[in-house]
């Protein structure tokens, strides 16, 4: 199964919803009414994708029913087309420094796959021909530093750690020295779930970042949030708390294959601006890929090339 088969299977629930829905509110009637427009705006809202995406697509779809009339009008192209147009981002690239590690955080509150996500960061970039070190930061959790440790054994990418409840600072800057000395190309680091609600849990992470950027200056180059995809618009309110303490530079989104709220991968870029830059469509090391917002908005509205 290609990488389109398993993000589009991946986003079933929000395409079968939402893809029913404007299927049934364009083809009753020959003409676009007021009405109509409103149980698509409604569609559209449904699916998380947020009032200001959802505005533009409704305002793209009537000027192109008064430019052209019902005839020739598609509403799922018009729609892909502004979600494609709102999620493509000339920063949605993992950023490479030019000499040194480059050093990844991963954040973002329990649950959401963090140390999983590490894992399979790490196996992308080997795949690409470079070195990975992976950094147990969540030393609240024993069970997160067995697993991240698991999944180096199991993907053969060497893993620093600390023991239970040690400083995640200076593990952090541990693995920032093991990067340098074995001249990795990445660093990840996978730092403990946190409730964004919590400021001392908030302002410890800004410690972590801040121990990273004293070893090594302009650390860390990247900080992702990781997403639950079936969050919704709970993840909006996450992803504004997370970027006012350690400013984001990307998203990674995951969980999707649950839920019918897939639209707040949209909502999120459109409203903060952070590009969405990894997307997970499954559970295997390689079910995690670079986003690709044409494929994202194609499989959104069920549109095939």
């Amino acid at each position: 199964m290609g990488f389109f088969d398993k993000l589009k299977s991946a986003i079933t629930k929000t395409t079968s919803v939402l893809a029913h829905e404007i299927k049934r509110i364009v083809t009753r009637s020959p003409r676009l009414t007021g009405s109509s427009l409103e149980e698509l705006e409604a569609a559209l809202l449904g699916a998380d994708l947020g009032l200001p995406m959802t505005q533009q697509i409704i305002g793209a779809v009537r000027t192109a029913y008064e430019s052209q009339g019902r005839t020739g009008l598609d509403v799922f192209e018009i729609a892909a087309r502004e979600v494609e147009q709102a999620l493509t981002s000339p920063n949605s690239a993992l950023l490479r420094q030019p000499s040194g590690p480059t050093v990844v955080s991963l954040v973002g509150v329990n649950g959401t796959g963090k140390t999983t996500t590490s894992a399979k960061l790490a196996h992308l970039v080997r795949g690409q021909g470079g070195t990975a070190l992976l950094a147990a930061c969540d030393t609240f959790r024993a069970a997160a530093i067995e697993q991240l440790k698991l999944w180096g054994q199991r993907l053969d990418i060497p893993v620093i750690a600390g023991a239970y409840q040690a400083d995640p600072a200076a593990v952090a800057h541990d693995a920032v020295t093991a990067a340098i000395a074995r001249e990795a190309t990445y660093l990840f680091v996978d730092t403990a779930g946190r409730l964004h609600t919590k400021h001392n849990l908030m302002q410890e992470l800004a410690k972590v970042h801040r121990v990273m950027d004293k070893r090594l200056p302009g650390t860390p180059h990247e900080v992702l949030l990781v997403l639950d995809g079936s969050s919704g618009q709970n993840a909006i309110n996450q992803a504004r708390e997370f970027n006012k303490i350690c400013k984001l530079t990307g998203l990674v989104i995951t969980k999707l294959d649950g839920t019918s709220k897939g639209g707040v991968v949209v909502a999120i870029q459109r409203e903060l601006g952070i590009p969405v830059k990894f997307i997970g469509v499954g559970e295997q090391p390689d079910d995690l890929q670079p986003f690709v917002a044409k494929d994202f908005a194609n499989a959104l509205f069920e549109i095939r090339d």
